[in-house]
């Protein structure tokens, strides 16, 4: 199984067909989000630095990022594949995957693009936040989170395609279809 790299703004849903796509095909799953949660609620030095990047909508410094991905990696059972939630999000970012994943002898295999207009991202976000009590969703703070994902992320989109991995999925009102749409072509990528 190919490794996956699921990638959009904010809101897109990452999280939510990382769990599809998991539960479908027994993939390891490394949630950068949920990774830096947990380093959060258990108030390590990690989770309180992280903190502060993150209450201000900020990304994390990437040298962080990548010893906690690589560590969380290699504790993974190997052959499964990985899918990555949430990284990476900037260019360098994504080089350094690429370089620890071909230090391992493995490849990104494939990414997954979910496009969804920013109107539906604020409101997904909004109810996130009553239904999670998720801090870090409120409308200042989102807005400077679609900011810094406009400026240093979705330029990474275009250096997916030219890697010759980018697959682009623009949401049209239905999770059930979007989800067969995405299964469709992991199963064509891994055939």
């Amino acid at each position: 199984m190919k490794n996956i790299i699921i990638f959009g703004a904010p809101g897109s849903g990452k999280g939510t067909y990382s769990d599809e796509i998991v539960a479908k095909y027994h993939m390891g799953h490394i949630s950068t989000g949920d990774v830096l949660r947990g380093e959060i609620k258990n108030e390590t030095e990690l989770g309180k630095i992280a903190k502060g990047y993150i209450d201000n909508g900020q990304l994390i410094p990437d040298e962080l990022m990548i010893d906690i991905l690589a560590k969380t990696y290699d504790a993974l059972p190997a052959g499964q594949g990985v899918i990555f939630d949430g990284f990476p999000r900037t260019i360098p970012q994504a080089e350094a995957l690429k370089k620890m994943l071909a230090a391992r002898g493995h490849e990104m295999g494939m990414m997954i693009e979910l496009i969804v207009d920013e109107e539906v991202l604020m409101a997904r976000l909004l109810n996130r936040a009553k239904e999670q009590g998720r801090a870090d969703d409120n409308e200042e703070t989102i807005k400077k989170r679609f900011a810094v994902y406009h400026n240093q992320t979705a330029p990474l989109s275009e250096w997916f395609a030219k890697e010759g991995i980018r697959n682009t999925f623009t949401w049209a009102g239905s999770k059930e279809q979007m989800v067969a749409d995405i299964c469709a072509c992991i199963d064509a990528a891994n055939a």
